[in-house]
């Protein structure tokens, strides 16, 4: 009898603690008594009735990723292509999560089929490869609408691969090739025209710096010259305003003129006219030169 009342008292206990949960952060439980909702367990200690109460469904609130496999879908220009998505979703409300549809990942997953295909099939294959963005803010809001009732949103939709027939592959390669090389022969001609612009343009400042440099040596040489001829000039101005100052006497400018005479008989003239004064003034030096001879040499 004692054993009996040990053995219900253990079995109390655990379906005490048994009836006892803790809900972890990010999670929630819902709860059913008697097979009908009674209410949403959020993080913390609870306890629940036993027998009657029951744990229908834990539910994570964190964000959960959806890889769905490739959807063959048709463009508007009739190309079959493969495209997967990936779906960013969030339980907001455990309870319609719960009760609102059977198996809604699947409900998910064929949503995002037939909407890639609708939006897919009003574009053509060069807007479907460029416009993105476009298709996935277009799904992104759809799906959310639609998956509302459900007690989720979608907070982002992305189109993971867009795959084209191998033939559309190979064309676009060969297009991509083409413009590619298109590219670098209008780079090479651009390069090629601006190096010889730069020639041509060097070449032109190197004649100009040639020809200023000729003329400032020009300039210079001129001046030069200007400035030794006024220099010679103002020598022979000052020499003859000195000999002014003297006062020199006849004999004295006689003796430059014969000086003078000496300097010009030295030239290439062939035919010299001697005037009178500088034959008087010769024959006088001559005469003196005779006086102060010494006697050897006159006897020579």
């Amino acid at each position: 009898m004692g054993f009996l009342i040990v053995l219900i008292i253990l079995l109390a206990a655990f379906i005490l603690i048994r009836c006892i949960r803790i809900v972890q952060q990010a999670r929630a439980y819902v709860i059913e008594r008697l097979g009908a909702y009674k209410t949403t367990w959020n993080v913390g200690l609870h306890f629940k009735m036993p027998f009657i109460e029951r744990v229908a469904k834990v539910v994570s609130l964190k964000e959960q990723v959806a890889d769905f496999p490739p959807q063959p879908v048709i463009t508007k220009d009739n190309v079959t292509m493969q495209i997967d998505t990936v779906v960013y979703f969030q339980i907001t409300d455990p309870k319609m999560f719960t009760y609102g549809i059977e198996q809604p990942m699947v409900a998910i997953e064929n949503l995002a089929a037939t909407t890639l295909r609708n939006i897919i099939g009003d574009l053509e294959l060069d807007q479907c490869l460029t416009s993105r963005d476009i298709i996935n803010t277009k799904m992104r809001s759809i799906l959310d609408e639609a998956t509302d009732p459900w007690g989720i949103k979608v907070n982002r939709v992305e189109l993971k691969n867009i795959l084209p027939p191998k033939e559309i592959q190979n064309a676009m390669e060969k297009q991509m090739k083409a413009e590619r090389e298109r590219r670098e022969a209008i780079l090479r001609a651009e390069g090629e025209k601006r190096a010889a612009i730069l020639e041509a343009e060097g070449e032109k400042e190197s004649a100009i710096l040639r020809a200023d440099a000729k003329k400032q040596q020009q300039i210079l040489e001129a001046e030069g010259q200007a400035e030794a001829i006024l220099k010679v000039q103002t020598a022979t101005a000052e020499g003859i305003r000195l000999i002014n100052e003297s006062c020199p006497t006849d004999a004295v400018i006689r003796i430059k003129a014969l000086e003078a005479f000496t300097s010009a008989a030295n030239g290439r003239a062939t035919k010299i006219i001697i005037p009178s004064e500088i034959q008087g003034l010769a024959g006088l030096a001559a005469g003196i030169v005779e006086a102060v001879k010494t006697p050897e040499e006159k006897a020579e």
